[in-house]
């Protein structure tokens, strides 16, 4: 029953996966290999940006401020969290951009998992 127990640090972890610690890009054997569902642990600094926005999203995603500042754009609507524990949802099909306003951290909850889609290397995700 144990093996079904993961406990990690998700600052640690997603350091070393742009962010991200759980998903379809997990190896099969690692419980945080998931196909239906991604994670991601955001620790963003003043003044950083989504390099592009994401258009024709084909997920529904979910972010929670966890500390800081953050503003989340969508066409003709900014959205600003700015207490812990604020959060946006938006579904599929909507264009999005971010900015970290202050140093911030965001929790990003993404469904499903879609194989092949990543955010070109020159952008942050």
């Amino acid at each position: 029953m144990s093996e079904n127990v993961y406990v990690g640090d998700a600052p640690t972890e997603a350091a070393l996966d742009a962010g991200w610690i759980m998903g379809h890009f997990k190896a099969p054997d690692d419980p945080r290999h998931n196909e239906a569902v991604e994670i991601k642990w955001g620790v963003h600094e003043a003044g950083d940006r989504r390099a592009a926005w994401v258009r024709g999203e084909e997920r529904q995603a979910l972010l929670v401020l966890v500390s800081g500042r953050f503003r989340m754009e969508f066409p003709g609507r900014d959205v600003v969290l700015s207490e812990q524990g604020q959060y946006v949802i938006w579904g599929k099909g909507v264009d999005h951009s971010w900015e970290a306003e202050e140093p911030s951290v965001v929790m990003t909850v993404r469904w499903p998992s879609v194989p092949g889609y990543r955010v070109p290397e020159t952008a942050a995700g």
